[in-house]
């Protein structure tokens, strides 16, 4: 039997473009996630307020007979009032979805394996992050949008639209806003532990335990000049600017903006410290 020469041959298959690995990283978190049948059922309950939203629109629209019906009508708070609610969902989806992202990776040394392809820490970290935006904001962002289609369409005209023109940048700002405070504090936290579980309840205890410090200061003084320790808060003041109605705690806005910010960084900081390779001295 003859034996073919095995010396250098060109490489006959297609380049991957550079910094697109992320994106394998990220479908095939998704695609994990969708195979879970409670994680799609979460999703599914999320979408409640949207439905119940859609009726007061609805009835609003169509019962212009009925005098109650009057105050149904949607209006800018009332795009701010549903992403709030949502916010509990957000709450459940972050811990679900993002508390392992890391944390599992790290129980099974798989960091090691991920860095030591042609995979840069900042392609890896974008990736896991892309899982829990994505998801996030199938609970912020595309309700609060298909509710504004939703309403034009039930209304018949785009009065209402013309009107508050500006709410489609509005929702699209304020829920990255929050999707990127809940991805990124999540991703740090997973980042320090090699338990999801541990992940979860020190998210917990960070969201509940800033609110808790405000409550008590509130309780206190009665004022809300401390509302900048909480991170609810802080977005709650960010989002009273963005959907232009008038601020519900005395702490300026800039200064609920800056603590958003330095939350963000903070996490950053974490996540380039903790996301590394091991070193392999010969």
């Amino acid at each position: 039997m003859p034996i073919h020469d095995q010396g250098y041959r060109r490489y006959g298959g297609n380049k991957t473009r550079t910094g697109t690995g992320w994106m394998v990283i990220a479908r095939a978190g998704i695609r994990a996630m969708v195979s879970k049948k409670a994680f799609l059922g979460l999703l599914l309950v999320s979408w409640f307020p949207f439905f119940v939203r859609a009726v007061q629109f609805y009835a609003a629209a169509n019962l212009t007979t009925i005098p109650q019906a009057s105050m149904l009508a949607p209006s800018a708070d009332t795009f701010r009032q549903f992403l709030e609610q949502q916010r509990t969902f957000v709450f459940f989806v972050t811990v679900y979805v993002g508390a392992g992202l890391i944390a599992n990776d790290r129980r099974a040394n798989a960091l090691q394996i991920y860095l030591s392809k042609p995979l840069t820490r900042a392609e890896y970290v974008f990736g896991k992050l892309a899982i829990l935006i994505t998801f996030l904001a199938l609970v912020t962002w595309l309700p609060a949008i298909v509710l504004l289609i939703v309403q034009i369409a039930f209304a018949g005209n785009f009065t209402f639209f013309r009107t508050n023109v500006f709410l489609f940048p509005a929702i699209t700002l304020f829920a990255f806003l929050e999707v990127i405070v809940a991805s990124s504090t999540m991703l740090a936290l997973s980042s320090l532990s090699n338990s999801s579980r541990y992940v979860a309840i020190l998210y917990a205890a960070v969201i509940f335990f800033s609110q808790a410090v405000y409550g008590v200061l509130y309780a206190v003084t009665r004022s809300t000049s401390f509302s900048w320790l909480s991170f609810s808060t802080n977005l709650s003041q960010i989002g009273d600017i963005i959907f232009r109605q008038p601020q519900r705690y005395d702490t300026p806005w800039p200064v609920a903006l800056l603590m958003i910010v330095l939350l963000v960084v903070l996490s950053g900081v974490i996540l380039e410290r903790r996301v590394r390779g091991v070193e392999v001295v010969a």
